[in-house]
């Protein structure tokens, strides 16, 4: 017999059958659809004797012919006390109802936010009667779930094994980035992206591949991930190995974070634990522009955010490990941020040790010029055993707080928190207690060494970056990175940009100890490519001053929030051209992460004004020359631009 619920606009379905003790249901018992149709979940009750499971696949209808994108995949998650894998019964199911949040956000390529979605809650009881909801979200672009264990008690449970998994058809592509293996520096989210490989093959690394896990169907693109990571629960990730193309999650390492903290999560109850996401679309723009890892986690602190200042900041590091140290070499960067009209500077490890003046006395010539610091701190303690300084402040409640409120005091605008080596949970909870710290004093913060974005940066506006990327700094000690550069850049904004924040540290011209291949304007491009509350440029004064005055003028006014973004081309691995609107202005950029050049024409069909003037900066006659054309497009015009191998553009559009 079947169904409905009373609300017909549900498109929830509810399939009622009698069956035998050995019976099998194969129809799915729950249906959820997303609020356009265009995508589902199916939930299955599964029987085999007195065995009662639960599992479920993904359906996308967003392309010309439905497809399972997720095919059976299993729910299923044990603690200490009670095991929720089999041996289950149905007790309840909420009415299907429309979940709605217009929301804003004070960095990000999209500022207001409005979601909606399609929500269900699944209650059952195993054979100790101990009780598990699950909770399913369905969005037009993806599908979302997570397990609460609803019953109130003071005592503490712990989770000892997650059984949820995700099984990706087999002839499928994938990027994925290999989970890193525990060592004085990492875990940190830093290997490479494998390239669109197949489905099924196994990490290099036991310890699993990380997320953002990116998928390519026969016809539609995935993106797979977690959102609104408490204090409650630990980061996961997924096993090395996917037989027949099934991702299983599993718990950190025991020796992340040098063995410190428990591996398996502990809370009372009751007990929400973190979303999986699985981003649905039938083009690959609908990832990049999707918004889920925010719509699904916590609303901000209700706090005073008015104080959170995006902008651009100079960096000393890359090109001077020792800058730190020296006053008058840091001064140098506090002018190049005045000059550029950058509203940071950040002074990186070591400044305790400074010579030929104080951090009192740079942070006080700072402010003169009207240029907000940002300082370098090491969050060890005891998880990680790196000797920059300053460390055994952060980890430390007490002198945490009395450290935040001396650089307030100061008039410091935010703090850089490097090496944190683990998703354990005391790491994660540590994680929040600097975020409220820091927010509580008026520091931004951005975070190195660390872990993935999961919504933090909608519950805390003041977590403005986050490292979790190979980025520029690795051309000073990683003989790979030059060759790799081009391509990794073309799949980090359909991969780790998506999830938030990320602070690549772009725009290099100069050559450190590996040099780039990446052109000029590819460099330049990476400006707009990555995105971050705050964008650090890491090249020094004298290379900044020696580009052309189109160039160093871009550079002045690029914005770092917008309004909106589209995604205009672009594949994973070969190439990328996004745009932007910051106001009445459109940024456009683009980077070429392949050994050819490209000839690229394009329209913008969401430009509503008739004429435009268009600057474009691009790829000159070689990787070291850039070359200026400005004119007026119209609105259906096509643009046309030449890129060089690895080559790249940016462009800005002024409505006439």
């Amino acid at each position: 017999m079947l169904i409905r619920t009373k609300n017909l606009s549900a498109f929830l379905l509810i399939f009622v059958s009698f069956f035998s003790a050995k019976a099998t249901i194969t129809a799915p018992k729950w249906v959820l659809y997303s609020p356009d149709k265009s995508v589902c979940i199916n939930i299955f009750e599964n029987t085999s004797g007195s065995n009662f499971s639960l599992s479920y696949n993904v359906i996308s209808y967003k392309s010309h012919a439905a497809e399972t994108v997720i095919e059976t995949s299993p729910f299923g998650i044990v603690r200490t006390d009670n095991a929720f894998t089999n041996n289950l019964s149905f007790v309840s199911a909420s009415r299907t109802k429309t979940v709605t949040d217009n929301y804003k956000l004070h960095t990000g390529r999209q500022t207001k936010i409005k979601s909606k979605a399609r929500e269900l809650s699944l209650t059952y009881k195993n054979n100790k009667n101990a009780l598990l909801q699950i909770n399913f979200r369905a969005y037009n672009d993806g599908i979302a779930f997570n397990y609460v264990f609803p019953e109130h008690s003071g005592n503490t449970y712990t989770v000892t094994e997650e059984l949820t998994g995700f099984k990706i058809p087999t002839t499928a592509r994938k990027w994925l980035q290999p989970y890193d293996a525990p060592t004085k520096w990492t875990p940190a989210y830093e290997e490479y992206f494998e390239n669109g490989i197949t489905v099924g093959t196994a990490s290099k690394n036991i310890e699993g591949w990380a997320y953002p896990a990116h998928f390519k169907t026969k016809n539609h693109w995935l993106l797979i991930s977690e959102a609104n990571l408490t204090d409650n629960y630990c980061g996961t990730r997924l096993e090395q190995n996917a037989p027949e193309g099934l991702y299983k999650i599993r718990f950190p390492d025991p020796l992340d974070g040098q063995g410190v903290g428990e591996v398996n999560p502990s809370y009372t109850l009751p007990w929400a634990m973190p979303w999986r996401t699985i981003i649905v679309g039938s083009s690959i723009g609908q990832i990049f522009e999707s918004q889920m890892i925010n719509n699904l986690s916590n609303k901000e602190l209700k706090m005073d955010f008015s104080w959170v200042k995006p902008g651009r900041s100079s960096w000393s590091w890359l090109l001077d490990a020792n800058s730190p140290q020296n006053f008058e070499s840091l001064k140098k960067f506090v002018d190049l941020s005045a000059q550029m009209k950058w509203e940071y500077t950040l002074v990186d490890a070591n400044w305790d040790l400074m010579k030929g003046g104080t951090i009192r006395q740079l942070v006080d010539y700072s402010n003169s010029k009207g240029v907000g610091v940002f300082m370098w701190y090491n969050s060890g303690g005891a998880h990680n055993t790196v000797e920059e300084r300053p460390r055994n402040i952060i980890d430390n409640a007490e002198l945490r707080k009395a450290e935040f409120k001396k650089l307030q005091e100061w008039g410091v605008k935010g703090v850089k928190i490097d090496f944190w080596q683990s998703d354990k949970q005391n790491i994660i909870k540590l994680y929040h207690e600097v975020l409220k710290d820091a927010a509580h004093y008026q520091l931004l913060v951005n975070l190195h060494g660390c872990t993935l974005p999961r919504g933090w940066s909608r519950i805390y506006p003041n977590l403005i970056a986050l490292e979790a990327v190979r980025g520029e700094e690795c051309y000073t000690f990683d003989n790979r990175y030059a060759a790799l550069a081009p391509s990794q850049n073309t799949i980090i904004p359909f991969t780790r940009n998506v999830v938030g924040p990320t602070d690549y540290t772009p725009v290099v011209f100069s050559n450190a100890k590996f040099p780039h291949i990446t052109t000029y304007a590819h460099e330049l491009a990476l400006s707009l490519i990555f995105n971050a509350g705050v964008v650090h440029f890491a090249d020094n004064t004298e290379s900044y001053n020696s580009k052309p005055d189109y160039v160093q003028d871009f550079l002045k006014t690029v914005p770092v929030v917008f309004d909106e973004s589209h995604y205009i081309m672009g594949e994973p691995g070969k190439d990328v051209v996004i745009a932007s609107r910051k106001g009445k202005l459109w940024y456009v950029a683009g980077i070429n992460g392949e050994k050819n050049s490209k000839d690229l024409s394009f329209k913008l069909p969401f430009l509503k004004g008739n004429n435009y003037n268009l600057n474009i900066i691009m790829d000159g006659k070689d990787m070291y020359s850039f070359e200026n054309s400005i004119s007026t497009l119209k609105k259906n015009d096509a643009i046309k631009i030449k890129m060089l191998e690895n080559g790249g553009f940016v462009a800005v559009l002024t409505q006439k």
